[in-house]
């Protein structure tokens, strides 16, 4: 078997994938774990050696895929392939003993974004979420315009309040987002009807279209998105399907072919 051959089965293998995520979730944990307690020295050596044992199986890894395309610049043409590359590099730059190998440090956290890549569940809703984004923007508009809207009209109502939350719109601005987060509304509201009994309209009606529907759309969004790559993949597998079909019944065809050349050679 032809060594491009085997590597491309060791990359398609689902044990191949298993390992890389469970490296990455020893490293991370073992990363998290000397940031709660106080390690000593001999755990420290271990985690250099783990380190570089982890640097050099990415760099293996790497490797593998690459080889493992038909022409080696195919590698790069896969957004994902991409990233775990580029993920790869930054790990590999030399700072550990430099001035700067407190950020050296930090870039190692960055090795559990590799789990995006290596499961196929996480690829499918980072591109759920990315293909969402255009749609998400819009919602993005149409809520800044209401944030306009009610900070303008807040500011207007309430700059005379003790607390200062409303004294002009940018303030105004942030209060709404604290209402928006649940953080303290009522106390805000209360503080709004001792100037204005009536102002509980502002503060709920706020809520409603801010909190409530607007999550919905959101909501919405993804799920919308989410059925558009179902039916994507739905449609590839047509086609394939198609396509297996059209193979199937050239190969018919072949067959009849051939069975009419073996009645006339005889």
């Amino acid at each position: 078997m032809p060594l491009k051959t085997k590597l491309t089965k060791i990359r398609e293998a689902r044990w191949f994938s298993n390992l890389t995520t469970a490296i990455i979730v020893i490293y991370s944990s073992a990363l998290g774990l000397k940031s709660l307690m106080d390690v000593d020295s001999g755990y420290m050596i271990l985690m250099h050696m783990f380190d570089y044992f982890v640097t050099i199986y990415f760099l293996i890894e790497i490797m593998i895929k690459m080889y493992a395309e038909e022409n080696f610049l195919d590698f790069f043409k896969d957004k994902w392939n991409l990233f775990d590359f580029i993920i790869v590099l930054i790990t590999l730059i030399p700072l550990e003993n430099s001035t700067m190998a407190a950020v050296a440090r930090l870039l190692r956290i960055f090795r559990i974004l590799r789990l995006i890549t290596v499961r196929p569940g996480l690829k499918r809703i980072i591109d759920m979420l990315l293909g969402a984004i255009p749609s998400i923007i819009d919602i993005v508009i149409l809520m800044f315009i209401i944030f306009y809207i009610y900070a303008i009209i807040g500011n207007f109502l309430f700059a005379t309040a003790p607390s200062g939350l409303w004294d002009d719109f940018l303030i105004s601005m942030l209060t709404l987002f604290r209402i928006l987060t649940f953080e303290g509304w009522t106390s805000v509201m209360y503080e709004g009807m001792a100037i204005y009994p009536w102002s509980w309209i502002y503060f709920v009606s706020f809520i409603i279209i801010a909190a409530f529907i607007f999550f919905n759309l959101f909501i919405a969004v993804i799920i919308g998105e989410m059925e558009n790559l179902r039916d994507q993949e739905d449609h590839g597998h047509e086609d394939e399907m198609k396509k297996l079909d059209i193979v199937l019944s050239e190969i018919g065809k072949l067959r009849e072919e051939i069975k009419e050349l073996k009645l006339k050679t005889k």
